[in-house]
């Protein structure tokens, strides 16, 4: 079985229970797991990969708990550059309509190639428009090749405007279908095996894409084969109302109705949940992909994360969709966790030096957010941590890049409060997807190129 052993990282951080951070630390490695994590004097000195780390720190692999990779394509679209949701995925709907599987092919690994050279080495992907033929093994062949794991979700849209619903009638689909491809999917590709490289998510879009008697209908499909269930959820004011309207009830309170409470969901967004709501999610163990940039650029509010983490809630990172954040840089996300969090701090007194306000969020927490928070999210327990028996997932970064220079005293907060940075390695179950700061699975400017000119095309309805 093949070996790799890690040694001399200037700073090993863990992430394990006991939150350790190991100078000259380094990791053994054999057939993709941990064998064995500490000092570089307590590890064999021998493997058949052997990778010097002095000058870097060294962490475990981010998990991105939500995106929309295909949203790569339309980003920074001038007419939706100052929209709210809703008014966003009206004017993008029409265009999203025309994607076909080569869109989703390329989409998809530009996508995982950016979250790569972020420090992402596990990555949830939110896909619920299917059009011109697309599949999900669009999705899950191209990721195949950078290397990343991927939570693949058969998302879907059924609630068509005719019905009430939000999307176009073209770009809905018929609810038996819906389901009988959802089996397939998960027959043909879930891995439940630790270390596994892809798993299948059902996840209808959202309330007001998708009726009732699917949402009920995903529900059990999802607990019949022991797969997990993602929508989008209390996002913005106005899919509270929308709520209120068509169905009587709050969104998490819509959501109850439906059997969508529980430790196999988590949901993305919920900005606009309140405290019994949070009660409510700790309760039943139902998780959030927090998506802060995405928030900010709609406009859809801050999402009352410390209430979450202090009331137990699983919390994990997400960057959203590539067009309402228009990056897929998961330390950047880290950092835009800190730092809306501390906003919402400020503006419920912390400002004010009240003894009652909530403590300002730490960089290590947002790391950890980004790590054993989304491996919780994801049900995964092979990841999120560098110990023992998990899977061969770490990053490492330089420590005397420009951005960081001046805050070396303490080098784990470094790379959240200071510039974003791109990792120099990325290892994923002991195989190399950036190594010397460079994507080694895939021909990138290559790859870049022929985007551009999808997103090009498709944007100007060429």
């Amino acid at each position: 079985m093949p070996t790799m052993l890690v040694r001399h990282a200037t700073l090993l951080v863990t992430m394990d229970d006991a939150r350790r951070e190991i100078p000259d630390g380094g990791l053994f490695i054999r057939d993709g797991f941990i064998e064995q994590v500490g000092p570089t004097s307590s590890l064999p000195q021998t493997a058949d990969e052997v990778l010097d780390l002095d000058g870097y720190i060294v962490l475990p692999g981010l998990i991105n708990t939500h995106h929309h990779f295909y949203q790569t394509l339309t980003r920074a679209v001038p007419q939706a550059q100052n929209a709210n949701l809703f008014q966003w995925l009206k004017t993008l709907y029409p265009i999203w309509a025309h994607i076909t599987p080569e869109h989703i092919r390329v989409s998809t690994q530009i996508a995982l190639a950016e979250l790569a050279l972020s420090g992402c080495t596990t990555a949830f992907d939110h896909l619920y428009i299917f059009p011109n033929g697309t599949r999900l093994e669009d999705e899950i062949e191209a990721a195949q090749e950078v290397g990343l794991r991927l939570h693949a979700s058969r998302g879907a849209m059924s609630l068509g405007e005719s019905q009430g619903g939000l999307p176009p009638d073209s770009l809905v689909e018929d609810e038996e279908f819906i389901l009988r491809d959802t089996r397939r999917v998960i027959e043909t590709y879930h891995d439940p095996r630790p270390g596994s490289f892809v798993q299948i998510v059902v996840a209808p879009c959202s309330p007001f894409s998708v009726t009732p008697d699917l949402m009920r209908e995903a529900a059990s499909l999802a607990r019949a084969y022991g797969v997990r269930l993602h929508t989008h959820l209390a996002e913005t004011e106005d899919e509270e109302r929308y709520c209120l309207e068509r169905f009587g009830m709050r969104p998490v309170a819509y959501m109850e109705s439906l059997g969508w409470i529980g430790p196999d969901v988590w949901f993305a967004h919920s900005v606009h949940v309140n405290e019994a709501e949070i009660r409510l999610y700790a309760h039943y163990q139902t998780g959030v992909a927090h998506c802060p940039t995405s928030n900010m650029r709609l406009a859809s509010g801050i999402a009352p994360i410390a209430e979450m983490l202090t009331a137990g809630v699983p919390v994990g990172l997400g960057v959203d969709g590539a067009a309402s954040n228009d990056s897929s840089h998961m330390l950047a996300e880290v950092r835009q966790a800190m730092l809306l969090a501390r906003v919402r701090a400020g503006l419920m007194g912390a400002s004010r030096s009240d003894p009652d306000a909530p403590a300002l969020m730490t960089a290590r927490q947002a790391l950890e957010l980004a790590t054993r928070g989304g491996a919780r999210v994801l049900g995964r327990t092979d990841i999120g941590s560098l110990e023992p028996g998990k899977a061969a997932d770490f990053i490492a970064v330089r420590l005397d890049k420009l951005p960081l220079a001046g805050a070396l005293h303490d080098p784990v907060a470094a790379l959240v409060f200071c510039a974003p940075v791109q990792v120099d390695y990325n290892v994923v179950g002991g195989r190399f997807v950036v190594r010397d700061g460079e994507l080694v699975t895939l021909d990138l400017p290559r790859l870049i190129a022929r985007h551009n000119a999808l997103a090009r095309s498709l944007v100007n309805g060429e």
